[in-house]
């Protein structure tokens, strides 16, 4: 049997060995997980329904629980855990709600009357990344259960416990043994085996872009449907005319949150020429400003980087020679500690286009809005990112013309379970999150049924 340590990446400490699932046991969890959809398809929406409501109140007397395990396997700060493991709750009861909406439509037509149907799919295969296990996780599992569908879900090899520990909520709230399993286990055997598998209808992937295309080219060959939110290089771009001061203390936390470990992340911070240098003397004590710590400390802001094997990929972005502007501070001692660092390299720079996934952001002047524009399309990627301004009408042609998926003004708001979630270009396929998200978890049946005309009876 194949198995696994998890660790603490503030101690180096071993939490727990984890074993992991093998191809034939994907293939049973496929096999009980077909049964156990087949009946929940069947049962009464209101059941369904009363189903999830259950999940989420036996999660919410399990916050503290989840969130002490999500700061041992993550390294998050408390304070955030705690939040993800709140909003796990909330996405359960917001989508509580929707199978008794899922209504179709009456269409009308000639000759007789025409209907559709919001199928489930069957079977939804769900690959989480280790940067936002629990949270990232529900956005799969919730829509999908609402839909009427069994799902299936592999957390990352790194951070494991919170979504092993969410299924095991799950039984405890009383959904059907089988309907939704959690599956330890290395993406080329657990994830491939996803992917290849022609019960699992469909697959929601959140991982890095090279990965993504893999899944995607093995889910063409099956034409399985397939969710994809991948990487991004976001851009913060700060206009003269903004309030600088705020916009300064506020854009460590766009990037630096989770250590930087966010595909939301706002890595690219445009400032407009003519304010760069005031802006730069703003955002020195607002970046040596954030707690970095212990995460299982109050007030900690910031805690360390998953792994070892991750922060050796995040320092060779910032070699000795590198254009440090300035860094914050960092404890010193076990754990895979990484301080906040600003960079002022040039408009080519591999730090400028490739995606870090640490607490490193790269900071440069733009002449016009004109340029701010060309400049923050100059990516493959178009996940998120922030406009600061004071100009309405520049909001919103900026907001435009910006190709990403999810943008915030005077903000650097990227998700909420009640609005849709998603990338442009290499940054993913389709949207999670919002009203809609059942919808992409099943297939529109439409029925006509031919209405005969009345035969008049003869007086």
């Amino acid at each position: 049997m194949t198995t696994t340590e998890v660790i603490n990446p503030a101690t180096e400490e071993v939490l727990r060995t984890v074993e992991l699932c093998d191809e034939a046991a994907v293939d049973d969890a496929v096999a009980r997980a077909v049964d156990a959809q087949r009946r929940w398809a069947r049962s009464a929406p209101a059941e369904r329904a009363a189903a999830l409501r259950s999940f989420a109140a036996v999660v919410d007397a399990h916050v503290e629980e989840l969130a002490a395990l999500e700061v041992a396997n993550s390294g998050h700060p408390i304070g955030n855990a705690r939040w993800e493991a709140g909003h796990v709750r909330d996405v359960l009861q917001y989508y509580a709600a929707a199978p008794e909406r899922l209504s179709g439509s009456q269409i009308p037509v000639a000759g007789g009357w025409n209907v559709t149907f919001n199928e489930p799919l069957g079977v939804v295969g769900v690959i989480t990344p280790w940067n936002f296990p629990m949270t990232i996780a529900s956005w799969g599992f919730a829509p999908a259960l609402a839909a009427g569908n069994a799902v299936l879900v592999k957390p990352a090899e790194w951070t494991p416990l919170t979504t092993l520990r969410l299924g095991e909520l799950a039984a405890e709230a009383g959904l059907p043994a089988g309907l939704f399993q959690v599956l330890p286990g290395r993406g080329s055997v657990v994830g491939e085996r996803f992917v290849t598998h022609p019960g699992v209808r469909k697959i929601v992937f959140t991982g890095s872009t090279e990965v993504g295309t893999r899944v995607m080219a093995g889910a063409a060959r099956q034409v399985k449907r397939v969710t994809l939110e991948l990487g991004g290089k976001s851009a913060n771009i700060i206009f003269d005319d903004c309030d600088l001061e705020r916009a300064a203390a506020t854009a460590p936390y766009g990037v630096f949150d989770n250590a930087g470990q966010d595909c939301c992340a706002r890595s690219r911070i445009l400032v407009q020429r003519n304010v760069f240098d005031r802006f730069m003397e703003l955002l020195e004590p607002a970046v040596q400003g954030v707690a970095v710590g212990d995460p299982r400390v109050e007030g900690t802001e910031m805690g360390p980087l998953v792994s070892k094997k991750h922060w050796d990929t995040v320092s060779s972005y910032v070699p000795d020679d590198a254009p440090v502007a300035f860094r914050g501070a960092a404890p010193s001692g076990p754990g895979f500690w990484f301080p906040p660092t600003v960079l002022t390299p040039g408009r080519g720079d591999r730090t400028v286009t490739e995606e870090i996934f640490g607490p490193v952001v790269a900071v440069l002047p733009f002449d016009d809005e004109a340029d701010a524009i060309a400049l923050a399309n100059d990516t493959a990627y178009g996940l998120s990112g922030s406009i600061w301004t004071d100009n309405v009408s520049r909001a919103l042609r900026v907001s435009r013309a910006v190709e990403a998926g999810n943008l915030s003004v005077n903000s650097h708001s990227s998700v909420r379970y009640s609005t849709p979630f998603g990338g442009f270009k290499q940054s993913g396929l389709g949207r999670e999150l919002g009203p809609d998200a059942p919808l992409s978890f099943t297939e529109t049946k439409n029925v006509f049924l031919a209405v005969e005309d009345a035969v008049s009876e003869e007086l």
